[in-house]
């Protein structure tokens, strides 16, 4: 039996992540605990614009009905940010691997002339923005969209919780992780895989059977992590 993993991260990425579950021999659980709400952009913060920055796959996204100027250069923060960029349309993309901090150390190393924007949800408004300020540049932030919580884990989470057999909750993001543990499962069973100590944060010390933590904040790094993690509950 393929041991089961509960992908609590965000649609449409939650899907992706389940694709690559499947293919590595796992038996991913969709229990997506945000939910994507747009609020919309107004145009006019686009004006003078010269760089846009994503420290999200889903800030790119919330962005695409909006009119773009192709020469814009969009910073991202990771391969799977960057990814969903070029599929938005854009020519001039740069790519950091890490997390929001490592791509502002890149931003504030390259000093691009421009103003700068950064596209987020509502809660990751300030640091990013203020780092870039604190160095010399135009930085400014807007949110088109915000995340909801999900009440609780999806039922095929909770029944796979409340087996006998291994499972693993994998973390993406601290306000997902905030999200499960407001909802209060029992996490007695279950091993955590997360992207990040940040990320891991607001699960600390719930699980069970153990907690892993990627190398790098990135999706390649998180499935090391479950494979270590899948190795130490299924020898």
């Amino acid at each position: 039996m393929s041991l089961p993993v509960i992908v609590t991260r965000t649609l449409p990425g939650a899907r992706d992540t389940a694709d690559t579950l499947a293919q590595l021999g796992y038996a991913p659980i969709l229990s997506p605990m945000l939910a994507i709400e747009e609020t919309g952009l107004d145009p006019r913060d686009l004006d003078g614009i010269r760089h846009i920055v994503f420290t999200s796959a889903n800030g790119v996204r919330s962005v695409r009905g909006a009119s773009l100027d192709p020469g814009l250069t969009a910073w991202c923060v990771g391969p799977s940010t960057a990814e969903a960029a070029r599929e938005a349309g854009f020519g001039a993309i740069i790519e950091s691997d890490g997390n929001a901090d490592d791509l502002a150390r890149r931003i504030l190393a390259a000093h691009p002339e421009g103003p700068l924007l950064h596209i987020a949800n509502e809660a990751a408004a300030g640091n990013l923005v203020a780092a870039l300020i604190a160095g010399g540049l135009d930085a400014r932030f807007n949110a088109p969209y915000r995340t909801r919580p999900a009440d609780s884990l999806s039922a095929d989470a909770l029944v796979a919780l409340a087996g006998a057999s291994p499972v693993i909750l994998l973390v993406h993001s601290a306000k997902g992780a905030s999200a499960v543990a407001a909802s209060h499962p029992s996490l007695e069973r279950a091993g955590l895989v997360a992207i990040s100590e940040t990320a891991l944060a607001p699960l600390k010390g719930r699980a069970g059977r153990g907690e892993w933590i990627a190398a790098r904040p990135n999706e390649d790094s998180l499935m090391d992590a479950l494979r270590e993690a899948s190795s130490a509950l299924c020898p």
